[in-house]
């Protein structure tokens, strides 16, 4: 109740991207009253924890349907999207400001509104006589096609609500996701689910600002839930799906192949992979006969403005602070790279989610970037596997994102140290329980 109290009163103060000083005192608030939520969860009857977890999701989440969205306008970009293809037009082939679509922006005021001085933290000029909530209007979509049958869907079932219906969706996926973690875990750990449902940045991102990368999320877990029974062909394909709806759940896919290297290749190692790159592929064959090469859209100019050229660095942080500057980009591959390799080696084929955690966590410390809902991943994959000191990394990303690129050595640097302390003490643990007995056929993975 004191977690939803502060929810509510983050969302509700007026603090937004452009004024974040009431974030600022409402955030802690939200993050203190979390931690001791979940630790109080665990003296809770086994059998009563799923029905918490599931009430107090619905209370958190419920904070952020409270306001329109407070630091993204990404969501108007998706009902855009959505409009545009109920119309029979591709989302790559024009951006919303060209004058193809003219007509159809003047029949939707609530994303192009006339006659304003265009000065609310979430409005931009666009054409002349026309502001615009949709965010860099002289560019097209970035969005990979999942994402974008995910915008038509929204806007068929409630776009004359406007972007209170992206927020619905988002809370419906942000539920779903809760209820699927209580199903696949096992009772002793079913408190777990909590450190999805109730985390603040949960309610923030996948609710209030309703991000795409929830469905992501979602495809992630359920795709790795089937591999980790043996289901490689359903699981490919669910995590196909995830990687065409954001790209990024595409470093998941180490995760759901671990312990591959550790003995004899096999032909069926490579059923997942393969039928993961097949179904990303076909979900933009429609696209592609629509607008060809035109469905990359924004893409290489985003990762440009994002600073993760080599031409000016803005992201690399961590790395930028113990190798040149010119070598930042390739020490980020080489670390992911070594990541990826370790976790083929020696991680648990019967607990994917561990070694796609440790892949996708790696790899936002190396990149450090400045938007906290790409996080969103590593949350749904630490409440399957538990490991909570990773949820610093996506809150570091959210200090750096209300408060700018000064914030980033000192938030990632902390989100590191949580993490190397984390892993020290569950180290320690395990040396006390005594040596883990070998599974026959894999090595054993070399202390951390």
């Amino acid at each position: 109740m004191a977690l939803s109290w502060a929810m509510a009163g983050a969302f509700t103060s007026g603090g937004t991207l452009r004024d974040a000083a009431p974030l600022d005192h409402w955030h802690p608030i939200a993050l203190g009253s979390f931690a001791i939520a979940v630790v109080a969860l665990k003296f809770v009857r086994p059998v009563l924890v799923p029905f918490l977890v599931l009430a107090g999701t619905v209370a958190v989440l419920a904070t952020g349907l409270l306001e329109p969205p407070r630091t993204s306008d990404d969501s108007y970009r998706y009902l855009w999207d959505g409009r545009v293809q109920a119309e029979g037009i591709s989302p790559y082939a024009h951006p919303p400001d060209a004058p193809e679509l003219a007509g159809l922006r003047a029949r939707a005021p609530e994303l192009f509104p006339v006659g304003t001085d265009c000065k609310g933290w979430d409005l931009r000029k666009a054409k002349p006589g026309f502001c615009s909530h949709v965010n860099r209007p002289a560019v097209p979509t970035i969005y990979p096609p999942v994402a974008e049958g995910y915008f038509a869907a929204l806007y068929g079932l409630g776009g004359k609500y406007g972007v209170r219906a992206a927020q619905v969706g988002g809370a419906v996926l942000a539920l779903s996701l809760c209820a699927l973690l209580l199903w696949l875990l096992p009772l002793e750990r079913r408190w777990q689910a909590a450190l999805w449902g109730w985390f603040p940045g949960v309610a923030v991102w996948a609710v209030n600002d309703a991000h795409v990368d929830t469905l992501g999320v979602l495809l992630v877990v359920g795709g790795l839930a089937l591999a980790a029974k043996g289901r490689l062909a359903g699981g490919g394909a669910l995590l196909g799906a995830a990687i065409a709806t954001k790209l990024i759940p595409a470093l998941a896919v180490p995760g759901a192949m671990a312990g591959v290297l550790s003995r004899r290749p096999r032909l069926k190692d490579l059923v997942l992979p393969v039928t993961a790159v097949v179904v990303a592929a076909l979900t933009y064959v429609p696209y592609v006969l629509a607008s060809g090469s035109g469905v990359l859209g924004y893409l290489p100019g985003y990762l440009k403005e994002e600073g993760y050229d080599s031409e000016e660095l803005k992201r690399f942080a961590l790395l930028r602070l113990v190798v040149p500057e010119d070598l930042a980009v390739i020490a980020a591959g080489a670390a992911v790279l070594a990541v990826i390799l370790y976790v083929l080696r020696y991680g648990d084929p019967l607990r994917p989610w561990s070694g796609a955690l440790l892949v996708f966590g790696v790899a936002l410390l190396a990149l450090t970037p400045g938007y906290p809902w790409y996080g969103l991943l590593l949350v749904g994959l630490v409440a399957l596997d538990g490991r909570w000191e990773w949820l610093g990394v996506p809150m570091a990303a959210q200090v750096v994102y209300l408060h700018g690129l000064e914030a980033q050595d000192t938030a990632y640097g902390l989100a590191l140290a949580a993490v190397v302390a984390g892993q020290a003490v569950r180290t320690v643990a395990l040396r006390r329980r005594g040596p883990r007995t070998a599974v026959p056929g894999r090595p054993t993975a070399p202390a951390p």
